[in-house]
């Protein structure tokens, strides 16, 4: 048979996210509210998929996206997502075929890196993808958490408040908020305007449907947004007429430890709750230490999350800052044959250096584990004990450890 691998079509648009749903475990129909919601916010340039005598076999998509790294400054990078073969297609190296195509595309537009959330953890490192930020989820007992029931608002000592809102609100303030937080968060990625109308329901995406949330603003003593949570909460009691509601939170950003702590609180002080879940956080998230019992928090979920593909060795290296300074020659390895060779790095706590030379390595990586090590989540030490990386040079992998890391976690807030 011919498979045929292209850009897809408008008119094949319909036939594409039926493939999409059915590699996802979605029902395999597609209604034409579906087909106009993705469409909406959607490169036709940027969608790709597999034909076999026309019908459409395996699906992919790329966008424009800028990722913070570890400094605060923003990249541009090639987020890949809606990645599926059908089942009858399987292992035919369709993947393959629409990656390679999408990355050397990404590479002559200049995009630095390419981004994906992994539904599955062995598929993307074979094309250089390693994960460079991971997540946690918590449940919180609120009766366990200690916190004073009689809590109505942010502390005293810090003077801010509380107030509801809603869906307008938050396409009003979301934004600049989202960007404060994305100036100082390594790991955060662009949300777009499309993001915050899908995200407050003025804009259908899928067959999900659509139930309002609660949002909340933060606000500081004189006056200034300084967070914002969106939420749910399901409607369950107990046989003695207990509550045992759930409040489930969709979104909570912060720009300030004072209005992460007052949010919390007020998630865990709203009447009929009992069990509060967070929502995918940073490993390192205060949460937990934000209660008087951080056992109360219990963890439901820690895996990887932010996969990275570096393609520009140069100006990724160059794009972030380094906790101690140091110099590295690392030797890359490249199998696609899009970002290896060897470069010197002169790391400083302001920036770097990064060109391509022939001197002797001191280090030698794939490009995946070049992306775990990117953004300073992970430790070149661990590598080594687990053979991800060559020493060549007496101490080079203690130093890379050293310059390489960071003093947070890298996060990123949103699922693509």
């Amino acid at each position: 048979m011919t498979l045929e691998s292209r850009t897809v079509a408008e008119t094949e648009y319909s036939d594409w996210v039926r493939a999409l749903n059915t590699g996802f475990l979605r029902p395999p129909t597609v209604t034409e509210d579906e087909v106009k919601g993705r469409l909406a916010h959607t490169d036709p340039a940027r969608v790709q998929g597999v034909f076999d005598e026309g019908r459409c076999v395996a699906t992919f998509r790329s966008f424009a996206q800028e990722l913070t790294v570890v400094g605060g400054a923003k990249v541009p990078t090639d987020a890949v997502t809606n990645v599926t073969v059908s089942p009858t297609h399987r292992r035919r190296g369709l993947l393959s075929r629409m990656m390679a195509t999408d990355l050397a595309a990404a590479k002559e537009r200049g995009d630095v890196a390419a981004t994906l959330i992994a539904a599955e953890y062995p598929i993307y490192g074979r094309y250089g993808f390693g994960p460079a930020a991971w997540t946690t989820s918590w449940e919180i007992d609120v009766p366990r958490a200690g916190l004073d029931p009689r809590w109505s608002g942010p502390d005293a000592a810090d003077g801010g408040r509380i107030e509801l809102v809603d869906g307008a609100d938050v396409r009003k303030f979301g934004p600049e908020l989202h960007e404060r937080l994305r100036a100082v968060r390594h790991g955060a990625v662009t949300r777009g305007e499309q993001w915050w109308q899908t995200f407050t329901g003025q804009q259908p995406h899928g067959k999900d449907s659509w139930t309002e949330p609660f949002h909340a603003l933060h606000r500081s003593a004189g006056g200034d947004i300084e967070g914002l949570v969106t939420y749910r909460a399901d409607d369950r009691w107990g046989d003695a007429k207990q509550p045992l509601n759930r409040a489930t939170v969709r979104d909570l950003i912060a720009v300030t430890p004072a209005a992460e702590r007052a949010l919390w609180h007020f998630v865990c002080s709203i009447d009929w709750v009992t069990t509060v879940s967070s929502g995918e956080r940073a490993p390192d998230d205060l949460l937990p230490l934000l209660l008087p019992d951080p056992r109360a928090a219990r963890t439901v979920t820690h895996a990887d999350f932010l996969w990275l593909r570096v393609l520009d060795v140069v100006r990724a290296l160059e794009a972030r800052t380094y906790a101690v300074p140091g110099t590295l020659v690392l030797e890359v390895h490249d199998p696609a044959g899009l970002s290896g060779g060897r470069f010197r790095l002169d790391a400083s706590t302001d920036g770097a250096s990064c060109v391509p030379t022939s001197e002797s390595a001191d280090l030698a990586l794939d490009v995946r584990e070049l992306g775990v090590l990117y953004l300073g989540d992970e430790s070149a030490l661990r590598l080594a004990a687990l053979s991800r990386l060559d020493e060549l040079k007496p101490g080079a992998v203690a130093l890379a450890d050293s310059v390489f890391r960071a003093g947070r976690r890298a996060w990123c807030p949103d699922v693509f």
